[in-house]
């Protein structure tokens, strides 16, 4: 395991480097999108339709902001359970997507889209949604404004604190951590 900083967007190298759990600071450009949003996105997918937005080698945040008071860039911000977006993240590996960002296990086939499509998923810590709004630096509405709080947006972040969970070579965190305390 190792501490890694990382400039988005991902390139397949960034990805075949990074392996289950890794702590990773984030720089760059990463999009926030949940449910809504991921629907519209297999909806484009589902009739030949480019995506409002070109998401591929980026990573995808999912987190709902709250409004940012005066004086902020965003409000707070925190993951999203993961395994709400199992049934798109298949295809959004698919369309190039290269990493996402969520909280707690995902489906076992979400392991296998990760290593067959090289692309990785990561957490979030639940409960710091201050500490990761301080690490945007800026936030911009970019497509389904309509959304509004699941609007897709474009964060400018700062070492944004992730953690690697399954990596793109099948390996998996929760299972690791797991059988580190298994008693026979």
């Amino acid at each position: 395991m190792a501490k890694v900083y990382i400039n988005t967007p991902l390139t397949n190298e960034d990805v075949l480097n990074l392996h289950a759990g890794d702590e990773v600071f984030l720089n760059g450009v990463i999009y926030v999108a949940r449910d809504a949003a991921h629907k519209r996105f297999l909806e484009r997918f589902e009739n030949n339709q480019e995506l409002p937005i070109d998401l591929r080698n980026h990573i995808i945040f999912y987190a709902g902001p709250t409004p940012p008071k005066p004086g902020q860039v965003i409000g707070s911000i925190a993951p999203t359970t993961a395994s709400r977006m199992d049934p798109y993240t298949p295809a959004m590996f698919e369309y190039g997507v290269k990493g996402v960002i969520g909280k707690g296990p995902r489906s076992p086939y979400i392991k296998d889209a990760s290593k067959n499509n090289q692309a990785i998923c990561f957490s979030a810590i639940g409960g710091l949604s201050a500490l990761l709004s301080d690490k945007i630096q800026s936030a911009e509405v970019v497509a389904y404004e309509d959304l509004g709080p699941e609007a897709v947006r474009e964060l400018i972040v700062k070492d944004f604190p992730v953690l690697v969970v399954y990596d793109a070579h099948g390996n998996d965190l929760y299972e690791q951590e797991i059988a580190k305390y298994r008693t026979v």
